[in-house]
């Protein structure tokens, strides 16, 4: 983790983006803790609806952490895992921490931070969260929550990946997801609706890792919000992504 050797601990850069990033609120509303305002819509979001319905109750619930903090040379950089290969589903994968919710879990943030804890040893309190995104639909018939945290304090961070879950704990530059370099596209078709899958190659330690589907998904909107641009690449992301948002999830 040679990005986290000399950290720039109270960064005006994380302070800055950390008041800006607060001030975003997602295009559903879905249990986000009163200490984060509900001001300004993030970019690309639509008007909050009051009449947009529930999630049906036999919808599973996931939220996984996308921390940034600043690394050597002061870039924004996002930490991600490497699952085992001996998980039963997308082993080997790139993912984020993160997992699906507990009963004891009183929102989508407390899920986001525990199993970043649980993973990869990610004290709850290093982490300020400073904003919830939209909610991603998945053909899963899962429901991903996004939650934003800033890492001010990169070297109190001592990486402790739980064996039965993860392989590898890494980080990779959260603006890479925006440039169409070392990326590759696939078209797919849901429902009658063409979609582009993106693949992301990373090399980091001199291990190679491929960043795709929903993580790389989640990154590129998340990088987008962060520098306020889109990325340099056709996104054409699921539709069904977004029925978290449109209220369009039927009950089977």
């Amino acid at each position: 983790m040679g990005s986290y050797n000399n950290p720039k601990h109270g960064s005006d850069v994380l302070e800055n983006l950390a008041q800006r990033l607060r001030l975003c609120k997602p295009t559903r509303v879905h249990q986000i803790p009163d200490s984060v305002p509900h001001e300004t819509q993030c970019p690309n979001s639509k008007p909050i609806s009051n009449n947009i319905p529930e999630h049906p109750p036999n919808l599973k619930r996931a939220a996984v952490l996308v921390c940034i903090f600043q690394g050597n040379n002061g870039d924004l950089r996002v930490i991600l895992t490497k699952r085992s290969s001996t998980l039963s589903s997308h082993s080997g994968e790139v993912a984020l921490p993160g997992g699906k919710r507990d009963e004891t879990d009183a929102d989508d943030v407390a899920t986001a931070l525990r199993e970043a804890k649980e993973e990869i040893g990610l004290d709850p309190s290093l982490v300020d969260v400073v904003a919830v995104l939209d909610p991603i639909f998945t053909k899963h018939r899962m429901i991903v929550v996004p939650v934003v945290g800033i890492l001010s304090d990169a070297k109190a961070f001592e990486p402790s990946p739980c064996a039965d879950e993860v392989e590898a704990i890494f980080d990779a530059p959260l603006e890479m997801f925006l440039k169409d370099e070392n990326r590759r596209a696939e078209e797919k078709e849901w429902g009658g609706e063409k979609f582009l899958l993106h693949y992301f190659d990373y090399e980091a330690e001199n291990a190679k890792y491929l960043i795709w589907a929903l993580t790389a998904g989640v990154l590129i909107r998340v990088a987008s919000v962060v520098y306020e641009r889109p990325p340099d690449f056709l996104e054409l992301r699921p539709k069904f992504w977004d029925m978290a948002i449109t209220g369009d999830i039927s009950i089977q």
